[in-house]
C-alpha cells in the first residue's frame, strides 16, 4: 500500500504572500496610497535674532601632549610576535613587545665567523709588514755595507796597491838596469881576457848573452811601468769607480724596492683592519637588532597601540600580533603625565578660517557629559600626504589643540569633536541652514505665508554649522521653510544676457567659499562650504536638539557628504567625519 506525499507550500512565499496582502489593506485603507495626492507637509522655523557663533566643528583624536613612541628598529620588515595588551601599565623595563629575529640571529652567526676570518687576516698582514720591515732593514744594511767596502776597494788602492805597484814596476827597471850594467862590465872583462887568450869563444858569448839578456830586462820594466800608468791604473779606477757609484744604486733601490714592499704590506694592513671593523659593525649592528627584537618599556605608563597609516581606500592594518611591520614604523606609544591634545585635520576650504588661539570646545565620544576647552596649537603649512590615498583630490591640513581643563579619564586614540570658534556674532538674525536657496543666481528664502509661500531675496553672513545669519530681507518672527515647496525647481540664472548653469558664488564672510549647489531631487539650493570641515552646512531643523531631519532635507539628496556637498566644489569628495553637522542630526525646530 502506497502513500501519497502531501505538498507544502514554502515558508519564504507565504511571508511574501502576507506582506502584499497587509500592503493593500494598508494602502487602501489608512495608508490611502490609491487616494487622492498627497500633499507633503511643508516644515518651517522662525527667523530668531541673538548671539550667533560661528565655528567650525572637526573630528580627531585623542593624543598625549608628552609620549614615549617605541618604533621597529629591526631592518627591513619583520613581524610582531608578542604585544602587550593595549591600555594594560607597564613598568619601566618591562617587555612590552617582541618581534621576530630568527633570521637576524642565523645572519648573526655567520656575521661571527666572518668577523673571525677579518680578525684572522688582520693578524697575518700585521704580522707580514712586521717580517717586511725586517728583512728591509737586512737589504738596506747589506747594501750600505757593499757601498762602504767599494769605497774601500778605491781608497785601498789609490792609497795603498797603486803606489805599491807603481814603485814595483820603478825597482824593477832599477834592478834590470843594475844587472845590466854589471853584466856590460863582465863582457867588457871577458873581451880583455878573451883577446889575452885567457877565455874561449864560448865564454865570451855567454857573458854577450847575458848582457843582452839585461838589456831587454831593462827595456822590459820600462815597458811595464808605461803599461801599468797608462792602461792597468786607469782601468782599475774606472772598475772601483764603478763599483761605489753601482754600490750606491744598488742602496737606492733597496730603499725603493723596501718603500715599495712596505707600502704594499700597509696596504694590505689598512685593508684588513677597515675589514674587521666593518665586519665587528655589522655583528654589533646585529646584535643591537636582535636586542631591538624585543622591546621594552622606557618609562612607566600605559600601552598604546600605534596606528598604521590608511591605504588607498583610507584603512591600515591595525597593530596586533602576526602584524608585518616596518624598520621605523611606529609599535606602541606609552603617554607621559603632561595632558591630552586633540589631533584633527582641518579642510583646505576652512584653513584661512582657523588661526593659532583660537578657543575650541571640546566633546569626547567617551565622556558625552562633559564639554572641555581647548586652543589651536598647530596648524601645519602643507597637506598631509597620507590623506591623498582615500581622495587624490581632498586636501587635509593636520592641526593640534591643546585641552586646557582635561581629566584622568581621557585616554589616547579615543574619539572627539572639535568645535574651533571662528567668530560670536552678539546680535544678528539667523535662519537654519536647510532653508537658504539659489534662484537665478540670488540667495532665497520661503516665508510662509498661508498655501501660497512668498518668495523673498536676501543677503546672507557668516554661517555656522546649523545656522546662517541673514543681513537683511526677514524680519524676526516670520516663519522660512526648511523645503522648497511642492513643483519648485531651480531655474538657470542669466548671467550676462545668456543663461549659464555655473554662476560665480556668492562669498558668505566670515567662512569658506561659499558656492550654492542644488540638492539633488529637490531643486533647493545651499551654501557649501559653511559646515565643519567646508563640507556645507548641516541638516538640521530649526532649533536645538539631535533629531533626525525629515527624508528629502539632507544635502546631496539625503545622503551626508553626498553631491552638491563636497568642500571646495562639486568634484571633491567629503572626507570621513567632515559630514555636515559634524556627523550629528539637525536640530527639530522649536527647540
Amino acid at each position: 500500500m502506497t502513500t501519497k506525499r502531501k505538498k507544502t507550500v514554502p515558508l519564504p512565499l507565504v511571508a511574501v504572500i502576507l506582506v502584499l496582502v497587509a500592503g493593500l489593506i494598508y494602502g487602501y485603507g489608512p495608508g490611502d496610497w490609491f487616494g487622492a495626492d498627497q500633499v507633503e507637509a511643508v516644515g518651517g522655523a522662525p527667523v530668531r535674532r541673538g548671539p550667533l557663533t560661528i565655528s567650525v566643528i572637526q573630528r580627531g583624536n585623542l593624543e598625549a601632549k608628552n609620549s614615549v613612541k617605541l618604533r621597529c628598529d629591526v631592518e627591513g620588515r619583520t613581524t610582531i610576535l608578542f604585544l602587550e595588551p593595549e591600555g594594560s601599565f607597564v613598568q619601566e623595563g618591562q617587555v612590552v613587545a617582541e618581534l621576530d629575529a630568527s633570521n637576524l640571529v642565523d645572519r648573526l652567526v655567520t656575521q661571527d665567523i666572518a668577523v673571525q676570518n677579518a680578525d684572522a687576516a688582520f693578524i697575518k698582514a700585521k704580522q707580514d709588514r712586521t717580517i717586511q720591515v725586517s728583512q728591509n732593514d737586512s737589504d738596506i744594511k747589506r747594501a750600505e755595507q757593499n757601498l762602504e767596502f767599494a769605497r774601500m776597494d778605491r781608497g785601498k788602492y789609490l792609497d795603498g796597491d797603486w803606489p805599491q805597484q807603481q814603485k814595483k814596476a820603478e825597482e824593477d827597471i832599477i834592478l834590470a838596469e843594475e844587472e845590466l850594467a854589471q853584466a856590460a862590465e863582465t863582457f867588457e872583462w871577458s873581451q880583455k881576457l878573451y883577446d889575452k887568450g885567457f877565455y874561449t869563444r864560448t865564454q865570451l858569448d855567454r857573458d854577450d848573452l847575458s848582457m843582452r839578456r839585461n838589456g831587454i830586462n831593462v827595456d822590459r820594466a820600462k815597458r811595464a811601468k808605461e803599461l801599468l800608468e797608462q792602461f792597468d791604473n786607469k782601468k782599475r779606477l774606472l772598475e772601483l769607480d764603478g763599483a761605489v757609484e753601482e754600490a750606491v744604486r744598488e742602496l737606492e733601490r733597496v730603499k725603493l724596492q723596501a718603500a715599495a714592499r712596505l707600502v704594499d704590506h700597509d696596504a694590505s694592513v689598512r685593508t684588513s683592519e677597515a675589514r674587521l671593523s666593518l665586519e665587528t659593525e655589522n655583528l654589533a649592528k646585529l646584535k643591537r637588532q636582535v636586542e631591538a627584537a624585543v622591546m621594552r618599556a622606557p618609562v612607566s605608563g600605559m600601552v598604546v597601540y600605534g596606528r598604521t597609516e590608511g591605504g588607498r581606500m583610507g584603512g591600515g592594518e591595525p597593530i596586533q600580533e602576526g602584524t608585518e611591520v616596518r624598520e621605523r614604523q611606529e609599535i606602541i606609544t606609552i603617554p607621559r603625565e603632561g595632558g591630552m591634545i586633540v589631533e584633527a585635520s582641518l579642510h583646505e576650504s576652512v584653513l584661512k578660517s582657523v588661526q593659532l588661539g583660537q578657543p575650541c570646545l571640546i566633546r569626547v565620544d567617551a565622556l558625552p557629559s562633559q564639554v572641555f576647552h581647548g586652543t589651536v596649537e598647530f596648524v601645519a603649512l602643507l597637506p598631509d600626504r597620507a590623506s591623498w590615498w582615500a581622495n587624490p583630490n581632498q586636501r587635509l591640513f593636520k592641526t593640534h589643540i591643546t585641552i586646557d581643563d582635561g581629566t584622568s579619564e581621557m585616554r589616547p586614540g579615543t574619539n572627539c569633536s572639535v568645535e574651533i570658534v571662528i567668530d560670536e556674532l552678539l546680535d544678528t538674525l539667523f535662519v537654519p541652514v536647510q532653508s537658504i536657496f539659489v534662484r537665478d543666481g540670488k540667495t532665497v528664502v520661503f516665508i510662509q505665508n498661508g498655501a501660497d509661500p512668498e518668495v523673498r531675496e536676501v543677503e546672507v553672513g557668516p554661517a555656522s554649522e546649523k545656522w546662517v545669519s541673514l543681513k537683511s530681507g526677514v524680519q524676526e518672527g516670520e516663519i522660512v521653510l526648511l523645503s522648497a515647496p511642492a513643483g519648485f525647481h531651480a531655474e538657470s540664472p542669466v548671467v550676462n544676457g545668456k543663461d549659464d548653469a555655473d554662476p560665480p558664488p556668492p562669498v558668505m564672510p566670515g567662512g569658506a567659499p561659499d558656492a550654492m549647489r542644488n540638492r539633488a531631487g529637490q531643486g533647493q539650493q545651499v551654501p557649501a562650504g559653511t559646515g565643519a570641515g567646508g563640507g556645507g552646512m548641516a541638516p538640521a531643523e530649526a532649533g536645538a536638539g539631535g533629531r533626525q531631519m525629515p527624508e528629502g532635507m539632507r544635502p546631496g539628496g539625503g545622503r551626508p557628504g553626498g553631491s552638491g556637498m563636497r568642500p571646495g566644489g562639486g568634484d571633491r569628495s567629503m572626507p570621513e567625519g567632515r559630514r555636515p553637522g559634524g556627523g550629528e542630526r539637525g536640530a527639530e525646530s522649536g527647540g
